[in-house]
């Protein structure tokens, strides 16, 4: 099952961007700058390591923090955004990329592990408690998916999506709906930044909002949220964030694949990583990770 804004069925072109918002006003480009003073405590080395994303909030703050962290250690690095998973997956088995760190297993991408595993090296997971969401406001008086029809009324018929061909809509459209009976509410879709614009304007005014979401994510940190409950398991179970790579990348580069398979960040970390850098930072991913890191050693992530 794909996940997010992920675009079925269409061709994709990865092309070398900077890893900052559309909109921002501030922009650099991978690989030209790493946080000053900082202590990586990774051992120094030489070569150029290229890292496949795909634009979820998890994924952008993760290449741009081993970024920082691998210029800094002196690896060349070059930072490659997909719009679709599938050919990420292709170009890591391939050995056009060496590393993706947003693998989500044993669920969303196990489909891809099933037909590129044999080709990849699983270097570890990083986050233990990923899962798909359907979260209200703290203030908002409703506690299951199953009682979400009833109070149809009060979200004004709709539940408020992302996009279209994400595998979350995909989950709420095709299971959390039908196995809750949820006849009275429309799950309007449109883009994660919408959405989270519509949370931000609800809470703002006190106003009751449901929205399909995905933790870990920097909204948790900003907003005083509520998941759902799902007695039924129509979101799937939590899942693991696992960071993979090209078949030969460990004997290639065995300090890095060292450190990565030892990196790990809680539910509580990478929140206030994605909040430093999306909301504090307006979006500008190289200055909020930057920020972070002065607050928060690098070093703590690869124990």
């Amino acid at each position: 099952m794909q996940r997010r804004s992920i675009m079925k069925g269409a061709i994709a072109t990865g092309a070398v961007t900077p890893l900052v918002l559309a909109g921002c006003s501030v922009e650099e480009e991978p690989g030209e700058a790493a946080a000053e003073g900082v202590d990586f405590g990774l051992p120094k080395g030489e070569g150029e390591i290229k890292i496949g994303y795909i634009n979820w909030d998890e994924a952008v703050v993760a290449t741009e923090l081993w970024r920082q962290a691998l210029t800094a250690s002196g690896y060349t690095v070059t930072a490659q955004e997909f719009t679709e998973v599938g050919p990420l997956f292709e170009g890591l088995s391939s050995g056009d990329l060496d590393v993706f760190l947003d693998g989500w297993l044993p669920i969303t991408h196990q489909t891809y592990m099933d037909t590129y595993g044999d080709q990849l090296e699983q270097l570890g997971a990083w986050n233990e408690n990923a899962a798909l969401t359907v979260a209200v406001p703290s203030y908002v008086d409703v506690e299951s998916l199953a009682d979400l029809n009833v109070k149809a009324d009060l979200f004004g018929g709709r539940i408020v999506g992302i996009e279209a061909s994400a595998g979350l809509t995909e989950a709420v459209q095709n299971s959390t709906i039908p196995t809750y009976g949820i006849t009275d509410l429309t799950l309007e879709t449109s883009s994660t930044t919408a959405m989270l614009t519509e949370l931000d304007s609800a809470i703002a005014a006190e106003e009751p909002i449901v929205v399909t979401l995905w933790q870990p994510h920097w909204a948790y940190a900003k907003y005083d949220l509520k998941n759902l409950a799902d007695p039924d398991v129509t979101l799937g179970e939590a899942e693991t964030i696992n960071t993979l790579a090209r078949l030969g990348f460990s004997e290639e580069f065995k300090d890095v694949a060292e450190a990565l398979g030892t990196f790990a960040m809680s539910d509580e970390q990478l929140a206030d990583l994605e909040n430093t850098v999306f909301s504090e930072n307006g979006g500008d991913v190289q200055a909020g990770v930057t920020a972070w890191l002065a607050e928060n050693e690098f070093s703590s992530l690869v124990a």
